[in-house]
């Protein structure tokens, strides 16, 4: 399906900030749409032939939809857009007619002219139309709730028309959040309540505030409920602001170990201030999950960042160690194990930094890399790329992925590239540079890894399944068991030799109770 932008940039003249206010419109219209009770539907003039195309549609949550079939796409004409074309053309909300049918559902037609104010504050020009289409298949008689949420709606419809709604969204607001039915309060221009709705009315209770709502002044109670008075200050304020006409930020609110997230918009249809509309939503379960999780985060991180320490304290002993052990295959033994440890230090260092359990896996296989040609013990100098990207990956296979890279570097640096003076050493002129090549890429839920040297390739009558040193065997120990993937050894195309790997990404049930 075509987005609002593609479909108006295909068929319509539209300038690029008549385009981005209808999806300010479209990013906040749910809000009308469910105090209206209707579907509402977004409506752009095509270029010269006197049809209308619908760009986006809403249906409410608050009521049955009108249309059961999606009209974005819908280009229609005739007199079934008169009402649209009089909203257009007169730039004025058309509420006249008689109900509609589609199929068997009768529905109320209204058309609300979209307006892009100037950079100056003026009333521009209609861009758009906005469809308001009721479902009047249940229709009764409105209880106090309804008519108040009808009311509101009206004026917001206005403030559309006017070019006022929706307001400009906050750095750092990506939702518009709390909804209607998560509690609504009406204000008058004074900042009085004149209606609240029963889940608003409990929301403050939560708060401590066991009284009726109608009748305060809201500013006033968020001043007085509030257990920080600079957060209550604040809460206040956008009471205020939301009552000169301004659209201040959501605010939240906590008193009594629960907390309110609140947000307030203007009302001022036909641009005169008559009050305020204060959305709020008791969201006292959400912080409380989040002040766990950022706890529990925090303790992850404290764990990788001792066991990092740990890790690096057993590389130090090991170190001192392997210095004091006068047999030379004994030392070399203990420094392999050092580098071992610290690949998988590394990971840790990486996780205690996190947020979560995922590290970016491109940055450490960088520094294995360069650490791998720095300890090697060779005299060829071997220069180390990489090629394509890890991406995140989880602690889980980073920390045994970490540790087959570093095994099969390192014994591609040792064992790939024979000394000067030994046979087929690399050549002194026209022969290519010692290089080992790191390449990844992802395909079908799997991470394909190869590293490939251009030195002497593998000797012959080489077993890959029984030969090779301590290091390929806990190469092939790793990738079979705890990845879960697959490894083979081969001579490459141009010489060399090559370790492709195949490691899933997505692991299943029975291997997660497995491992």
């Amino acid at each position: 399906m075509s987005t609002l932008r593609d479909l108006a940039e295909e068929h319509t003249s539209l300038r690029p900030a008549d385009i981005d206010h209808l999806h300010r419109i479209a990013g906040d219209w749910q809000l009308l749409s469910d105090l209206s009770f209707a579907d509402l539907l977004l409506w752009v003039p095509v270029d010269g032939d006197g049809t209308f195309l619908c760009v986006a549609q809403v249906r409410p949550t608050t009521a049955p939809t009108a249309y059961l079939d999606d009209q974005v796409g819908r280009i229609v004409g005739g007199p079934e857009v008169a009402h649209l074309e009089i909203a257009h053309r007169q730039g004025r909300i058309w509420r006249e007619g008689d109900p509609v049918w589609y199929g068997d559902v009768p529905a109320r037609h209204e058309a609300i002219p979209v307006r892009l104010r100037t950079a100056d504050g003026e009333s521009g020009e209609v861009v758009a139309v906005v469809g308001r289409d009721t479902n009047l298949s249940t229709a009764r008689t409105p209880s106090q709730l309804e008519l108040n949420y009808l009311t509101t709606a009206d004026d917001l419809a206005q403030m559309i028309a006017d070019g006022t709604f929706p307001p400009p969204r906050h750095p750092g607001e990506t939702t518009s959040a709390p909804r209607v039915g998560d509690g609504l309060v009406r204000l008058d221009a004074n900042g009085k309540v004149t209606y609240a709705s029963p889940n608003a009315q409990s929301a403050y209770r939560r708060l401590g505030y066991a009284s009726h709502l109608v009748g305060e002044d809201l500013a006033k109670l968020h001043r007085r409920l509030a257990s920080d008075p600079l957060e209550g200050t604040d809460a206040g304020n956008a009471v205020l602001a939301a009552l000169r006409g301004e659209a201040p930020p959501r605010r939240e609110i906590d008193a009594r170990g629960a907390t309110m997230l609140t947000r307030a918009l203007p009302l001022m249809p036909a641009g005169v201030p008559i009050g305020a509309l204060v959305l709020v939503r008791d969201i006292t379960e959400v912080r409380r999950r989040d002040r766990a999780l950022i706890t529990k985060d925090a303790t992850i991180r404290e764990i990788h960042h001792r066991v990092k320490n740990n890790l690096q304290t057993v590389a130090a002993l090991l170190r001192l160690q392997a210095r004091r052990v006068a047999m030379p295959e004994a030392r070399v033994a203990l420094e392999e194990s050092v580098r071992r440890v610290a690949s998988i230090a590394l990971v840790h260092e990486t996780l205690s930094m996190s947020s979560d359990e995922a590290v970016e896996f491109d940055g450490i296989v960088d520094r294995v890399a360069s650490a791998a040609t720095e300890v090697a013990a060779t005299e060829v100098s071997v220069g180390m790329r990489r090629q394509g990207s890890f991406g995140v990956l989880p602690a889980e296979i980073a920390t045994s992925l970490v540790m087959v890279l570093n095994e099969l570097l390192l014994n591609a640096v040792e064992h790939g590239f024979p000394p000067a003076g030994e046979e087929n050493a690399p050549g002194p002129e026209g022969a290519p540079e010692p290089a080992v090549v790191v390449s990844a890429h992802r395909f079908r839920k799997q991470l394909h890894v190869s590293v490939a040297d251009n030195g002497r390739g593998l000797p012959e009558q080489f077993d890959a399944e029984k030969g090779g040193n301590l290091g390929l065997q806990i190469v092939r120990a790793l990738v079979t068991g705890e990845l879960r993937g697959t490894i083979e050894l081969r001579n490459g195309a141009r010489g060399g030799t090559e370790a492709v790997l195949v490691v899933p990404l997505a692991r299943g049930t029975a291997d997660r109770l497995a491992g």
